[in-house]
């Protein structure tokens, strides 16, 4: 679980896209056990793969890595409590599991505690100052509660690091799309995607910053990546939407806030969009991305 916090398939989430697109509208956002003493399932949030790590930590209840292990396939499978328990006692183990402290830190998170989760990052970083994990989890929170210049420094702390996640690009990129400096938000966007090739996040993230510079070919292009890897993300469809509606694409704009609605009515994006657009509600689509 030390990588949950920030793996590929879990790039989440953009900065709120009703912010930016405001903004658009207007011209513009493990240290694991080393005996393998159980055959484990692949998936690890399936309950024979839990089952499987129970009897790992029943047959030795004093190694810290197999509650570390058992708590990161708790959380996957969204039992936070029993992945808190596990993190805890991986912990009283061994005081120094820096891995344990970042993974407790993601449940806590989850969980709403932010003020839990900041201080388990600063534990982990003190036993360990070069786990780049850590640094990208507490980047997080200081994102979300608007302290970009500490979030930089974190961000740009994993990247110094070589930090394989994407999300040490990605979430400095949303960062850069906030202080409303989107060149190099794309940058890191754009690394961000060969890192993460199938997340489908940073293509979204991209389309917002393009469409805050105008380039609005550049955006449609992403955000039609977009609702082609998922057809029900609403933010997707308004953001195709908005870039269709800049091209002078009307009726494609009209049909693709109206698809964007009918996934979200209460998306008011989406349904501005509609309004803006309701001379053309009655003309036929035309292949929308």
């Amino acid at each position: 679980m030390a990588r949950t916090e920030t793996g590929p398939g879990s790039l989440r989430r953009t900065i709120p896209l009703v912010v930016v697109l405001a903004v658009a509208v207007a011209g513009c956002t493990s240290s694991r056990s080393s005996k393998p003493t159980a055959e484990i399932d692949p998936s690890p949030a399936s309950q024979a793969n839990i089952a499987s790590l129970t009897a790992v930590v029943n047959q030795d209840p004093s190694d810290a890595s197999g509650y570390n292990v058992r708590g990161t396939a708790y959380g996957k499978a969204g039992k936070l409590n029993e992945a808190l328990a596990d993190f805890d006692k991986a912990i009283k183990i061994n005081p120094s599991f820096y891995q344990a402290y970042a993974n407790r830190a993601l449940v806590y998170r989850r969980k709403g505690k932010d003020d839990l989760a900041f201080a388990d990052y600063n534990r982990a970083l003190q036993i360990n100052p070069s786990y780049d994990v850590a640094y990208v989890g507490r980047g997080n929170i200081y994102r979300q509660r608007g302290r970009y210049n500490e979030a930089l420094a974190d961000y740009n702390r994993a990247i110094e690091l070589d930090s394989p996640d994407p999300r040490a690009y990605h979430n400095r990129g949303l960062v850069y799309q906030a202080m409303g400096q989107n060149s190099q938000a794309i940058t890191d966007f754009t690394t961000a995607i060969s890192r993460a090739p199938t997340a489908i996040e940073p293509y979204n993230a991209r389309g917002l910053s393009y469409l805050a510079m105008s380039d609005y070919k550049a955006a449609l292009d992403d955000f039609n990546e977009v609702v082609k890897r998922n057809r029900n993300s609403y933010e997707g469809w308004t953001g195709q939407a908005l870039a269709l509606e800049k091209l002078g694409e009307y009726q494609k704009a009209y049909a693709a806030f109206a698809r964007a609605a009918s996934l979200n009515p209460k998306y008011q994006p989406a349904k501005d969009g509609m309004n803006r657009l309701a001379q053309y509600r009655d003309q036929p689509p035309v292949n929308q991305g």
